[in-house]
């Protein structure tokens, strides 16, 4: 289901109807042709491919409607899926890891990941004339359509959907604190405040007015304000952290002298993946490239690279300034409560003497960036549910089909969202059993792909850091279960 641009070809090969109905890696391509075959001519017009001709299913859908984007908003959506609320917990990994190891696991973590996001770039033009804007196609062409789907298809689903259910309840949970700060103590105020349910259908209504954009070009500017809410709200928290007294009886000590050694391993691994589930958006990173134009003289490698290059810059100097001047501030005292430690200790502590004003600002911000990322990977899902209408039909959605879609996605999630409202408590769980789509699957599609020399060093490098990543997300989910289990879980359905 790539997209392959043939130079004399005479006909267009359709899409792929589905996904179990590529048998083969040829049937996962899409075909396009050229409108004129003089050189000469430069035709760019927003559906054209700059001189090439989409296969008419690829201009119907959201993540490839328009290629009419950029460096700055690829870089917008990057920033704005790849910077959220997970960071908020990196403190928690330091006071098991410590100073240097915390510092350390960060920073490999980091170049880990961000080689993973270079090679999916690299990937996404692997063969001249050939696009692949979707994970799941990358990963069907990589690895065969049984083992593609396999392999990718949970962990794009959770990394997509999953997200979206996430950003409700995180953003359900914030409406609710967000008022009752305002009130301040009023209790006339307090007893109007809506119940947890009636939150999380008031954001997921506001987030599903802001999700008739039409595709994902159109929801950049949406982007650009969820990464400036992102950047400043995680600078806020840390900057005021450390202007504010540090609490009495704080430690920097890295075990508990009363835990086991069990209990001391499963705190390491249950950091590392705090650490690894602090970096998100793999699962975006080709549909975002999909956004930018590309021809044979000039590809979209080049101007999302310095996307990705920008945008990770600006991510490192939120999330380092986070996870250490968050440890120096609370040291072990930051609690996991299943998503916004940092914040969540800094209302407890340092709230009540901070302005109404300060602490109305933090949570705006992080209610504001909830509901644009939630834009960002609903749009994958939008896209998924509007392929299935497409092969079927043999045309677009029309507007109230597209409608009615997202109505019923954005209605689905909000129910599972009530269903499942400890979901973040039990994220190390689930979401560690998809770490692979971003530390391991990039690297064995690399050797795929590319094939590059066996036992050469290139081989060595991704083989070596992907089977390092399988082994890890494995010991990574044993931690999560121990800690579940020894902590138990109160999973309060329908009780937000």
């Amino acid at each position: 289901m790539g997209e392959v641009l043939e130079l004399k070809s005479s006909q267009v090969m359709p899409l792929a109807t589905s996904l179990s109905d590529t048998n083969t890696e040829a049937e996962a391509k899409q075909t396009i042709t050229i409108i004129d075959g003089d050189p000469s001519k430069d035709i760019t017009s927003s559906t054209s491919l700059q001189g090439y001709q989409h296969n008419p299913q690829e201009a119907w859908l959201p993540i490839t409607e328009s290629r009419n984007g950029n460096t700055y908003f690829a870089t917008f959506h990057l920033i704005c899926s790849g910077l959220g609320w997970q960071a908020l917990s990196l403190p928690i990994a330091f006071a098991s890891l410590g100073w240097t190891w915390g510092i350390i696991c960060l920073s490999l973590a980091f170049a880990w990941q961000l080689c993973t996001i270079f090679i999916l770039v690299r990937l996404h033009e692997a063969n001249p004339g050939i696009r692949y804007s979707r994970y799941m196609q990358l990963a069907i062409a990589s690895f065969g359509p049984k083992l593609g789907n396999w392999f990718a298809l949970f962990p794009v689903i959770y990394n997509s959907g999953g997200a979206c259910i996430l950003l409700i309840i995180t953003g359900g949970g914030t409406l609710d604190i967000l008022f009752k700060t305002i009130c301040d103590g009023d209790a006339t105020c307090h007893a109007k405040s809506l119940t947890g349910i009636e939150w999380y259908l008031v954001f997921a209504c506001v987030a599903l007015l802001m999700a008739q954009l039409p595709n994902l070009n159109s929801v950049a500017w949406v982007s650009l304000i969820g990464a400036t809410t992102a950047v400043l709200y995680s600078t806020l928290i840390w900057v005021l952290s450390i202007t504010k007294d540090r609490p009495i009886g704080i430690s920097y000590g890295q075990f508990d002298e009363v835990k086991s050694n069990m209990e001391k391993f499963s705190d390491v691994l249950n950091a590392l993946g705090i650490i690894a589930l602090a970096f998100k958006g793999h699962n975006v990173i080709l549909e975002i490239q999909g956004t930018l134009p590309s021809s044979p003289k000039q590809t979209s490698y080049k101007s999302m690279c310095t996307g990705v290059t920008i945008s990770y810059i600006v991510i490192a100097m939120c999330q380092y300034p986070l996870a250490i001047a968050g440890f120096w501030a609370y040291g072990n005292k930051v609690p996991y409560s299943g998503g916004q430690g940092l914040l969540t200790l800094f209302s407890q502590i340092h709230g009540p003497n901070s302005s109404k004003l300060m602490m109305t600002s933090i949570y705006l911000l992080v209610l504001v960036n909830c509901l644009c990322t939630f834009q960002v990977y609903a749009m994958v899902v939008f896209d998924n549910l509007e392929v299935r209408y497409t092969s079927k039909k043999n045309q677009p959605c029309p507007r109230w089909v597209r409608t009615f879609l997202r109505i019923f996605y954005g209605g689905l999630a909000f129910f599972l969202s009530v269903t499942f409202p400890f979901l973040r408590r039990i994220a190390p769980l689930v979401g560690g059993a998809t770490l692979p789509l971003t530390f391991a699957y990039p690297c064995f599609m690399w050797i795929a792909m590319k094939k590059p020399r066996p036992n050469g060093l290139v081989w060595f490098i991704n083989m070596g850091l992907g089977c390092f990543g399988i082994v890890l997300t494995i010991l990574i989910v044993i931690a999560a279960t121990w800690t579940l289990a020894d902590n138990g879980l109160e999973a309060n359905f329908y009780k937000p």
